[in-house]
């Protein structure tokens, strides 16, 4: 259940994302689409975790969706970074709730493992 939370979280955040980058970027279209490409980077992520709680042999996605939310850690750190405070409510909400999916995406994938050996 708290699996399925920050994978609905994450889609949250992409509506987030979203809704922030045409509140900013409405008259750039060019960085809108940059933006936008975001959001949906993370709908994808987050389609991606709440699909493995649901298929829980199956470890190809479990690791897919591990290197996805490890990927993402990066990139809200970077940001982070580029806005000059690495604790910043917006990279950190998101480093949290993909450290929290990637270690639940982890473990599915090591227990379904464990069970077939």
């Amino acid at each position: 259940m708290v699996d399925r939370v920050f994978g609905v979280l994450l889609a949250l955040g992409g509506i987030g994302h979203g809704l922030g980058a045409f509140k900013v970027y409405g008259k750039e279209p060019m960085v809108l689409l940059w933006a936008l490409s975001g959001s949906f980077a993370i709908f994808l992520l987050a389609a991606i975790n709440l699909l493995r709680t649901g298929r829980k042999g199956d470890r190809a996605l479990a690791w897919v969706s591990a290197a996805g939310c490890v990927v993402w850690i990066g990139f809200a750190l970077r940001v982070g970074q580029l806005i000059g405070n690495m604790f910043d409510f917006r990279p950190m909400v998101n480093v949290i709730v993909a450290l929290v999916l990637a270690i639940f995406s982890v473990r599915s994938a090591l227990q379904e493992a464990e069970k077939t050996s």
